[in-house]
Parts: C-alpha cells; sequence; structure tokens
C-alpha cells in the first residue's frame, strides 16, 4: 500500500525523523554533560542514580530536519517553530538550573499566544458528545491559550518514569495519523507533523525506554506538550479532529492525572504546583509492578482509549461512548487500588 502525504512517504518520513532523532541523542548527552543538566536521585525519584537529562533536544532537533525537509513555509508554521524554540530553551535552562513555576508558565503563555494570535490556529467551533458551542472571537482565543498551557503540563507532569511521556506521545501521534488516514485527511499541516514527531519521539525513545540511558527533561515534555496540543487545534482547523472528545480521550491518562493531582495537592493544603511522588505511574510501582511492567501497562491502557477515539471517528458514537465509560471504569477501578488522592503519610496525620 503506498501512502504518501504532499508526495512524500509516510515510511520515508517516519524512517529519516527516527534515524536523526536516534543519532541526536547522542549529542544531547553531550550537551548535557558539557552544561551539567543532571537529574539527581531524592526522596521524591524513581530513579536511582544521576541520570543526563533535556534529551528533549534530539526530539526538537529531528523534528527540524523533519520539517526542513518535508514541510512549508507558512505564517501557521513559523507562529509553530518560534513558540517551539521559546518552550525548548525554557525547558533547557530548568533542565541546568531549575527555575520558578510561575516563570515557566509566563513563558508558555507567550508560546501559546504566539501561536494563536500570530499563527491564527484556535477553535472556531468547539465540538464535544454532539454538542456545539459558537464562542465570539475573543472567548475562542483565550479558549485556546488556556488548552494549550494545559496539555503542555498535562505531559510534563506524566514525565516521570523512563519512557512514559515519549510512549503515550508516540501513541498520540500515530493515533491522529491513523484517524487523518481513514478520513482521507492527508494533506494537512496537523498530519505532516504527526508524522515528524511521531518519528522524532520513537527515535528518542530508544534511549528513553527503561533503564533509560537520558531523561528527556523539561526541553522535552513541554515541547511534546505544546506540539500534542497545536497539532490538536491544527486537527479542528483541518477536519482531521471533529470532536474535543478526540484529543482529550487519547490524553485521557495524562489529563486525569494531572485533574487527581491537582485534587491532592488541594486536599493537603499544598500548592498545585507542588511536586510529589503521589502520580497514577508512582502507585503502579508501589503495587509491586516494576518500571517496564508499570509503563507497558499505561502504554496498552492509553492504546485502548486511542481506539476509541478511531471508533469514535469512523463508527457509532454511542458504541464509542460505551467503550469510553467501560474504560473509565476499569481506569477508576484501579485507582481505586491506590491512595493517589491520599497517601499514607497524609492520612495518618
Amino acid at each position: 500500500m503506498n501512502l504518501t502525504v504532499n508526495g512524500y512517504s509516510i515510511y520515508l518520513i517516519i524512517l529519516v525523523t527516527v534515524i536523526s532523532s536516534y543519532l541526536l541523542t547522542f549529542l544531547a548527552k553531550k550537551i548535557a554533560e558539557h552544561v551539567g543538566a543532571v537529574d539527581i536521585p531524592n526522596e521524591r525519584k524513581v530513579h536511582q542514580k544521576p541520570m543526563l537529562r533535556c534529551g528533549g533536544l534530539a526530539i526538537f532537533g529531528a523534528f527540524l530536519i523533519g520539517y526542513i525537509l518535508y514541510g512549508e513555509i507558512t505564517t501557521q508554521m513559523l507562529s509553530i517553530l518560534i513558540g517551539s524554540f521559546i518552550i525548548v530553551m525554557v525547558g533547557f535552562v530548568d533542565d541546568i538550573k531549575p527555575i520558578r513555576a510561575r516563570t515557566k508558565f509566563i513563558f508558555q503563555i507567550l508560546a501559546a499566544c504566539i501561536v494563536v494570535f500570530y499563527g491564527k490556529t484556535y477553535f472556531t467551533e468547539i465540538t464535544f458528545l454532539g454538542w456545539h458551542f459558537n464562542f465570539p472571537y475573543y472567548l475562542n482565543t483565550i479558549i485556546s491559550v488556556i488548552y494549550i498551557v494545559g496539555i503542555v503540563n498535562a505531559i510534563n507532569l506524566i514525565d516521570g518514569l523512563d519512557g512514559l511521556a515519549a510512549g503515550i506521545s508516540s501513541i498520540y501521534f500515530a493515533t491522529i495519523a491513523i484517524i487523518a488516514f481513514i478520513l482521507n485527511k492527508i494533506g494537512g499541516l496537523d498530519i505532516i507533523l504527526s508524522l515528524i514527531m511521531l518519528g522524532s519521539t520513537l527515535g528518542f525513545l530508544g534511549h528513553n525506554f527503561p533503564p533509560a540511558k537520558i531523561f528527556m527533561g523539561d526541553t522535552g515534555s513541554l515541547f511534546l506538550g505544546f506540539i500534542i496540543a497545536v497539532i490538536s487545534l491544527l486537527g479542528f482547523k483541518m477536519t482531521t479532529i471533529t470532536s474535543l472528545v478526540v484529543p482529550l480521550v487519547i490524553l485521557a491518562i495524562p489529563l486525569y492525572d494531572t485533574i487527581l493531582a491537582i485534587l491532592r495537592r488541594l486536599l493537603k493544603g499544598e500548592s498545585i504546583g507542588a511536586p510529589d511522588k503521589e502520580h497514577f505511574h508512582h502507585q503502579l510501582l508501589k503495587m509491586q509492578m516494576g518500571p517496564k511492567k508499570t509503563i507497558l501497562l499505561i502504554y496498552f491502557i492509553n492504546i485502548l482509549f486511542s481506539i476509541v477515539s478511531i471508533f469514535y471517528v469512523i463508527g457509532d458514537n454511542k458504541q464509542a461512548i460505551i467503550l469510553y465509560i467501560i474504560l473509565m471504569l476499569f481506569w477508576l477501578y484501579l485507582v481505586l487500588k491506590t491512595d493517589i488522592l491520599f497517601s499514607h503519610n497524609h492520612k495518618k496525620n
């Protein structure tokens, strides 16, 4: 089967970016060593020995190579490149020497605003479970900025285990590409970016799957969250994504984990930005699951959510919603077997 996008084979796009990302990761390791970007273990870390970070530079580098080879110069794409550069630089600095959460948040908003206002990439209509919401321009743009920043932080928060953020992101990019090919929506910027990012993330995963040899750091997790959110917005413009349900279901685990993290910290009277070791993946590790089994289980659940998204787009929406509810109940069952909202220490107090 000859699958092409804008005249380029999808296999070639993915292969080139996989190889680029894999090779660039060796360079990222050298850069991390040179600038002292090292993740030191502490009581809330899973890893036991110092680990190089800012491996996200390799993902970003492969993304740029993929764009140069297969992308087109448009105002929209320029806005994405500028926003991505801001996000990557903030993450890179934070990987070397942690900066305040408020400062990172300001730059995230700046990057989102560049895409929304300069690139004119924002929600024009929001469709959710059959309901259609038409908001005025100013509200659409505000919602779009909040959406981008929210996804950026959701992916950043879940990046706490070898291969987790990279794997979940890869599943997202692959799912969007599959939906596009099924709907024959294969000429849009969202598909080119999905394929480029799929290869870029998979190449890095070759170094990051447990046991990891390097972490992506905030350089990678912030960038992945940013691109995931941007591809969602592009998908609505290209009608690849026909409902907000699609990206939200594919990203169910990081989004719900973020919501639970916020609730957990509020219940403890802590800042919602306070780091802890109570995320969903930490809970699975407490259940005596090894890192590799934990990762594979989360991948499996995430793939199931992605399959439901595909069914929602191409099949009976009601059946897809029923499947989604079943999956949510299964996920809720796993959550209830943990103390994800109340840590043991908090219960004792």
